[in-house]
């Protein structure tokens, strides 16, 4: 493992040739573009597949050096130990900084690659220039890497063992979070150079659209999933109850799907009516600048966070340095083309395209409240050095009223006409839909009493959106209008994005319903127990019964052993756990969790004393897991537009007579 031409070394050099690929891919193409040369256009092709490949090479070399348990590579010495479970080796390459950061870059290959290779329908000038802004940005993090994060530094002589991962990040939630959310928070670099391509082009029109919308509605459905999936890993790893603590990181990943969200719906409007070109191209350009923002956030050094990484500030300068190329430099082109592209259509403030614009606007306000909330205690601190921190009530107060306005709209727009619609005839086909909606409100204030009726309107407005999503296709298949003859072949023969626009609202209406109820409704129980012992939590009554000691591939355990009774009936048995890494010298906690329906019970254990006692706390969390289970509903929702028909036609591919006249032309 100490010879010169090592893996490690083999990965680094991948990564000397990848930079070198990717600064030809930004150039070459280019020129070839603007000079219409076919022949320097295909570099871009193939420098794009041969730079994903050198990359993919250095990733797996990383990923070999984690698995043999390399020391001799500083990366692995201070974030495995060969006593890790292999699980934890391989998800460890990225639990740090550096290899991170190398996911990151792969990432941006793999869709720089993806374009190359199935945007054959793209003309091929602008399919030159996204590959070059796509390797822009890939150019700039491959230098960070090598200058400030270089993942393959040696040790010499190589330690005996390694310093192990942080024991909070040993755990099956390293392994799908980070990815899924860096397809997300990555993927929306791709409609960054869509939009950079297009402004250099000087073209921007529905075609540009129908191209963009798939590549967005990727990185949304991903990073919908990675931000459901990070939340629940905080949910039951860090033993504090709660699904969502606006933390900065957090907000960092929630700001791009706010402005993703925008996107998408304004780039629907753009393919149907060819109206808000401009404002779709600014929402492409604000919204991966927001995930440069979060990479930022994350590895600078300004946050402390369970999420951060801890990092010196010499590479928090260098992505700042990132940071006002990338967003300075698009706003810049886009400030100068912007006048001279030809605004679109005109439509009514009623209307389809007002509908989603009324939404875009208010996702917007939403995601500079979020920005506010996050910034402004940093910025605070760098002026006069006073701390403060944002949290749930200030966006309680901020973010949430934004919000209900849009959960309120949301019904109405597939139910307008486009250019002109009928607010009035829209209510009317709503009928099913308020009727539920208003049922639910009234069963909820049964049920829970009727202090507040807040959270009774919360529910009312899931079920809304829910029932909303059903109506829509009622309504377009007739059944709502007693066209039952007919009915069934039309249901069935609506277009896949009229079921992917209903199911992902109705996955929307399903977190809001959870989201509500976890809220308003939850029970939290704490208590000093010693064995014998009793507490309540809702309908539920938890007796400790004992603790005992267990060892782990590389940690030592204890584990309370609690029994779960419902009106004197045993009914289930939990066991959270108390462990010690001896690697870290760390301890963490781990939550028992069991599911009722869609409700769960939460346990975690507190502060052990002298006297034999535990601190228990207990939570019940009412129809909690809908919070995530509406979440996957969108994404599948995502997944079933992304199917449709449409988004597999783009521009017409030349033909093949005509490929070799333009060719022969440039030969002359």
């Amino acid at each position: 493992m100490n010879g010169f031409f090592s893996l490690a070394e083999l990965g680094h050099y991948s990564l000397v040739l990848a930079l070198a690929l990717s600064l030809v891919q930004a150039t070459v193409p280019l020129w070839g573009a603007a000079k219409r040369d076919s022949r320097l256009i295909r570099v871009a092709t193939a420098t794009s597949l041969a730079g994903f490949f050198y990359i993919v090479f250095a990733f797996g070399a990383l990923v070999v050096a984690y698995v043999v348990s390399d020391f001799s590579v500083a990366n692995v010495w201070e974030n495995s130990h060969s006593a890790k479970p292999m699980l934890y080796k391989v998800t460890g390459v990225w639990g740090n900084h550096e290899g991170s950061m190398m996911l990151w870059v792969l990432i941006l290959s793999l869709f720089g690659a993806l374009v190359a290779i199935f945007g054959g329908n793209l003309p091929e000038t602008l399919k030159a220039r996204v590959l070059a802004v796509q390797a822009w940005i890939g150019s700039a993090f491959l230098l960070f890497i090598l200058l400030t994060s270089n993942p393959f530094i040696r040790l010499d002589p190589a330690p005996a063992e390694g310093q192990d991962l942080n024991p909070i990040l040993q755990d099956i939630g390293l392994a799908v979070h980070p990815p899924f959310l860096y397809l997300g928070y990555v993927g929306f670099s791709i409609a960054f150079s869509f939009a950079a391509a297009a402004l250099i082009e000087g073209r921007v029109d529905a075609a540009w659209a129908r191209w963009v919308r798939p590549w967005t509605l990727t990185a949304w459905l991903f990073l919908t999933l990675g931000i459901a999936m990070g939340s629940y890993w905080a949910y039951y790893e860090l033993g504090w109850g709660g699904w969502w603590f606006w933390d900065p990181v957090e907000n960092a990943s929630f700001m791009p799907w706010l402005a993703g969200t925008a996107l998408l719906h304004s780039a629907v409007v753009m393919e149907k009516r060819g109206a808000l070109k401009i404002w779709t191209i600014l929402l492409a350009i604000l919204t991966f600048s927001l995930s440069l923002l979060g990479t930022f956030l994350v590895r600078s050094g300004v946050l402390t966070s369970v999420h951060a990484f801890a990092t010196d500030p010499t590479r928090g300068v260098f992505i700042l340095g990132i940071l006002v190329l990338f967003i300075g430099g698009s706003l810049a082109l886009f400030a100068w083309r912007a006048p001279s592209l030809r605004q679109g259509g005109l439509f009514a403030p009623v209307s389809r395209e007002g509908a989603l614009l009324y939404n875009n606007l208010f996702l917007v306000a939403a995601t500079a409240t979020v920005f506010a909330g996050t910034l402004y205690p940093l910025a605070l601190e760098a002026v006069n050095g006073e701390k403060i921190s944002v949290g749930a009530p200030f966006y309680n107060l901020t973010f949430a009223p934004l919000m209900v306005p849009i959960l309120m709209a949301v019904p109405f727009g597939p139910m307008l006409a486009w250019k002109r619609g009928d607010l009035l005839g829209a209510a009317q086909r709503l009928a099913f839909a308020m009727v539920a909606a208003i049922v639910a409100v009234a069963v909820t204030l049964v049920l829970t009493g009727a202090e507040g009726a807040l959270a009774p309107f919360g529910i009312g407005l899931g079920v809304w959106l829910i029932a909303g999503a059903l109506n829509e296709l009622l309504d377009r298949s007739g059944i709502t209008r007693g066209n039952f003859k007919h009915a069934l072949p039309r249901f069935f023969g609506l277009p896949r994005a009229a079921f992917a626009t209903a199911i992902a609202h109705a996955g929307l209406g399903v977190t809001v319903i959870g989201i509500i109820a976890t809220t308003a409704y939850q029970t939290e129980t704490i208590r000093s127990l010693k064995p014998g012992e009793s507490l309540e939590a809702a309908a539920y009554t938890l007796t400790y019964q004992d603790v005992v000691p267990r060892t782990g591939p590389n940690y030592r355990e204890e584990v309370f052993r609690i029994v779960v009774t419902r009106d004197g009936k045993a009914v289930t048995a939990v066991a959270p756990t108390k462990r010690f890494y001896a690697a870290r010298q760390m301890a963490t906690t781990e939550s028992a969790i069991k599911t009722f329906w869609f409700s769960q019970l939460y346990v975690s254990i507190g502060d052990l004393h002298d006297d034999g006692s535990v601190t228990v706390r207990a939570y019940y969390k009412p129809l909690v897991t809908l919070i995530w289970l509406g979440t996957l509903v969108m994404a599948i929702g995502g997944v079933v537009s992304l199917s449709d028909r449409r988004f597999r036609i783009g521009a017409a591919k030349p033909a093949r007579s005509a490929r070799k006249g333009r060719a022969a032309e440039a030969g002359a």
